[in-house]
């Protein structure tokens, strides 16, 4: 059911860095993105795969985790992504995906985790330094990178209290993010 993949979609920050992400997942990933709705039907976006090590491992440190965490760095050696997808817009195209960026995100995440694996969008880029590092033409505006892997931490959804949004972790480790009630959200 959609709805149960839903769920087992959340924003995963902590990997078993030891279990390999595949390319063919990853061009899979990007083929739903390509078959999902797109504004215009202008198709502005491209993507850059990356699943070797040494890729990662340059990549990692350009991205910022978990802003609420304020304690914690990130992701520690043996829990880091084992692949990553960065999104990117093409200039050429437009300068405006308006929302096709997010609906993309969510087909390839989605897609991910009906194998088994998860992520996380990340918007916090050191964005030039990632360019730089990739070799990215001025032609592609960065968006935002997925980090991707097989989830090594738990994440629960629970009922927004005090209209406080912040995501947590308790003393095991879990992660919590607070959602509010449907009755909040629908209007009238």
């Amino acid at each position: 059911m959609l709805k149960d993949l839903i769920l087992k979609n959340r924003s995963y920050r902590r990997f078993d860095q030891s279990v390999p992400l595949s390319m063919e997942l990853l061009r899979e990933m990007v083929e739903a993105a390509r078959v999902s709705g797109s504004a215009r039907n202008m198709q502005a976006l491209r993507y850059m795969l990356f699943n070797k090590p040494d890729d990662c491992d340059r990549i990692f440190p350009t991205l910022a985790w978990a802003g609420y965490l304020k304690d914690w760095p990130g992701p520690a050696e043996g829990e880091r992504p084992t692949a990553y997808i960065v999104q990117l817009g093409d200039l050429e195209l437009t300068d405006d995906w308006w929302c096709d960026d997010g609906i993309a995100a969510q087909s390839m995440l989605l897609t991910a985790v009906e194998q088994g694996f998860g992520g996380c969008i990340i918007g916090s880029v050191q964005r030039e330094k990632l360019r730089s590092l990739l070799e990215i033409p001025e032609r592609y505006k960065i968006i935002q990178v997925l980090a991707l892997g097989l989830p090594a931490e738990k994440v629960v959804i629970e009922e927004v209290t005090d209209d406080d949004i912040k995501y947590w972790r308790d003393k095991d480790g879990v992660h919590h993010v607070p959602k509010r009630g449907l009755d909040e959200l629908i209007i009238g």
